[in-house]
């Protein structure tokens, strides 16, 4: 078993996170239940600021929030001093709602519409990273209303695959993200870029994929990134202030996963960057990146209650839980993998291999298989580890089951941060039907 952050083991055998006692937040507010490591989030936004100041060099961390958003986690994104991704007008409307410096904000998105475009540039968000050509068309015509230059970056696929899930790399030349690096696109959107007075061209961003274990992807993303400024240079006079190595570095999720310390990502790309600097005789830039997972991931814990178990004589014991893909669609969706224990009963001797099911009406409902784990009875507490990232920004409530509550752990206390949907939330928006059917 490996525990994360401040997770521990205490005296009455039961699972601690951030001094608190998870069966205490089970029994108090129900289950599902995703609980947040803070001091652990703290720690890794600090320690990828720490490796930029260690070397030297400018640059902007700014969390992924399309790995968990929300109004609580944003404030303290904000009290770390980070900056934030966003990438639809949702997340902008609940960093803008938290408080969040609009100054530090990027824009994302492959298709925003003419309302997102509009909403950020009335923010005066801190940049707008641009996709396509559409949208520098949008851009071209909206920056007229407003009468500071629009900051932008131009994303680029820089033709790098991530050795990664099919689902979840970005960085390759087909792809739906980013202008092409080596077919002549990017080259097109500078020049038209350039030529709008009401846009700064402040850089370039480009992002490989997600999950990444090693630094190779970042450095040949860089190496062909700066080959091509150094054509940029003659063709354009066009030197970027600020290069953007996206994110992806990779977790823990089982045994089978062995991620490099967040430090040395960085010590990486701004090695690679200062070579190409140095060879080309230009100014180093600033270096954005954009962790999401990073910071969140093994942060966060999900809890959730044992139910019904059946036993398929020679094959498998199926054990069943109150939460599963409605909370967690990731093992469906590109069969993640995680790590579970009995968060009542975790120091007790593991007798049998169990399949963790969910309660959702598809077979494809399986949370994690073949779990080693005590004798298990129904009420007892399963904890699975990891799920911080993608767990609640995907959950949905298919099969009408509301979405869990969120609680935030740090020093021995706990806070609600989400609340729990209730059955009421979820006929919010329905309307009843008007016509009534006609009797013959």
């Amino acid at each position: 078993m490996f525990l994360h952050g401040t997770s521990r083991i205490n005296e009455k055998g039961h699972l601690e996170i951030g001094g608190v006692d998870t069966i205490n937040l089970a029994t108090k507010y129900g289950t599902p239940l995703y609980i947040y490591d803070v001091a652990l989030i703290r720690e890794r936004a600090r320690s990828f600021k720490q490796a930029f100041e260690k070397m030297n060099v400018r640059a902007q961390v700014a969390y992924a929030s399309k790995a968990f958003s929300s109004i609580a986690m944003f404030q303290l994104i904000d009290q770390e001093g980070l900056s934030l991704d966003v990438v639809s007008g949702g997340e902008l409307y609940t960093a803008i709602a938290s408080g969040f410096p609009p100054s530090r904000i990027h824009l994302h998105g492959n298709n925003k519409s003419r309302a997102e475009l509009k909403m950020a540039l009335e923010q005066k968000v801190g940049c707008i990273v641009v996709d396509n050509f559409y949208e520098i068309e949008l851009l071209a015509e909206l920056s007229k209303e407003y009468s500071t230059k629009v900051p932008v970056l131009l994303r680029v696929t820089p033709g790098v695959e991530a050795h990664t899930h099919d689902y979840i790399t970005t960085g390759q030349e087909d792809s739906k993200f980013g202008f092409g690096l080596l077919n002549g696109q990017i080259e097109q959107a500078i020049d038209q870029v350039l030529k709008i007075d009401n846009i700064h061209l402040l850089g370039i961003h480009c992002h490989i994929g997600s999950q990444i274990f090693d630094t190779a992807g970042f450095v040949l993303a860089a190496e062909r990134v700066f080959s091509k400024i150094q054509e940029w240079q003659k063709q354009f006079s066009f030197i970027p202030e600020v290069v953007n190595l996206g994110g992806g570095f990779g977790i823990r999720y089982t045994e089978e996963d062995e991620p490099l310390p967040a430090t040395y990502y960085v010590e990486k790309i701004v090695e690679a960057v200062k070579k190409q600097v140095s060879e080309m005789g230009i100014m180093m830039p600033e270096i954005w990146i954009e962790p999401g997972r990073s910071l969140v991931g093994d942060a966060g814990t999900t809890l959730y209650t044992i139910g019904s178990q059946k036993t398929v004589p020679n094959i498998r014991e199926y054990v069943a839980i109150d939460g599963g893909m409605s909370d967690n669609i990731r093992p469906a969706l590109y069969q993640a993998k995680y790590e579970a224990v009995l968060a009542n009963r975790v120091t007790e001797k593991h007798e049998k291999s169990v399949s963790i099911a969910g309660k959702c009406c598809e077979s494809g409902d399986m949370l994690i298989w073949d779990l080693p784990l005590p004798e298990v009875k129904p009420n007892d507490i399963l904890a699975v580890f990891c799920t911080g990232a993608y767990g609640y920004s995907m959950a949905n409530n298919y099969n009408r089951i509301p979405r869990p509550a969120v609680v935030f752990v740090e020093n021995g206390e706990e806070q609600l941060v989400i609340q729990r949907e209730s059955f009421e939330d979820l006929l919010v928006n329905d309307l009843p039907l008007k016509s009534k059917v006609t009797q013959q």
